[in-house]
């Protein structure tokens, strides 16, 4: 049966979610921001008085190096640690008095991070590759 509760099918389950969550934050929101930094770096989102062109950094650290970390299955469980913190920060105070709709992306790739944080990141993962 191709669904029992083999390790193998939760391991391709952890690759599925790491690349849908880490590939599409990367691909759709972090390279974006980075390909127009300059162009955002003085009206960006600065919830903690930080300065935009600096929370413009924090956000890119997490959305391009950290995402592509988790895809690739690179020290995921730390990479997911900047994220689970960015998305919170846009769910709670970036977008905290919005409605539902406009901050339901934000929540559910907190909570597809904070999931891959707990689950690790699989057998099928960079840093699971043995050569011996």
């Amino acid at each position: 049966m191709l669904l029992n509760s083999d390790p193998v099918n939760e391991d391709v389950g952890y690759l599925f979610l790491r690349i849908g969550a880490g590939g599409t934050m990367f691909w759709q929101h972090g390279w974006p921001k980075l390909m127009h930094f300059s162009e955002r770096m003085d009206d960006f989102a600065d919830p903690f008085g930080l300065g935009s062109a600096f929370s413009l950094i924090l956000i890119l650290f997490a959305e391009v190096l950290c995402a592509a970390c988790v895809t690739l299955g690179i020290w995921t469980r730390a990479a997911c640690v900047p994220l689970i913190i960015a998305m919170a920060v846009i769910v709670f105070m970036v977008k905290g008095d919005a409605g539902f709709a406009e901050k339901e992306l934000a929540a559910v790739y907190l909570v597809m991070f904070a999931t891959i944080l707990f689950t690790g990141s699989g057998r099928f993962a960079i840093n699971r590759i043995s050569f011996n």
